[in-house]
């Protein structure tokens, strides 16, 4: 094995075809391990949980209406890239409920840590 091979197999995630990344910014990706898409969907949310937790903590949202909106926004954005952007079969994976609610709780954490720091720090005295 060639090292230029041994670097494409890396990046690919040890397979052959586009890496996992790249399947998931293209629209309509084919997802042959169904694995790599959860991971994708984890993985997003908790990023997805952090941004939302530095808006929340700058603009002074508090209390259960932005529990609630942290919700709202980060199942309604998980829910349209899977059925607007990949349009994967829900079913292949257990149903829309399993896929909406892979990581959220690990995403829920993460927000309130960065939303509770942030608005600590901007906005006590």
């Amino acid at each position: 094995m060639s090292p230029g091979n041994k670097n494409e197999k890396t990046l690919n995630g040890g397979k052959g075809g586009s890496s996992i990344w790249s399947r998931a910014i293209t629209a309509n990706s084919e997802w042959p391990d169904k694995e790599e898409f959860l991971d994708v969907i984890y993985w997003s949310r908790q990023v997805i949980g952090i941004i939302i937790g530095i808006c929340w903590g700058i603009f002074p949202l508090k209390g259960l209406v932005a529990l609630m909106l942290f919700a709202l926004v980060n199942a309604g954005i998980i829910y349209i890239y899977i059925s607007s952007f990949q349009q994967v079969d829900e079913e292949e994976f257990g149903g829309m409920w399993e896929l909406t609610k892979e990581g959220f709780m690990t995403s829920f954490a993460g927000f309130l840590v960065t939303w509770i720091i942030i608005y600590s720090g901007l906005h006590f005295d």
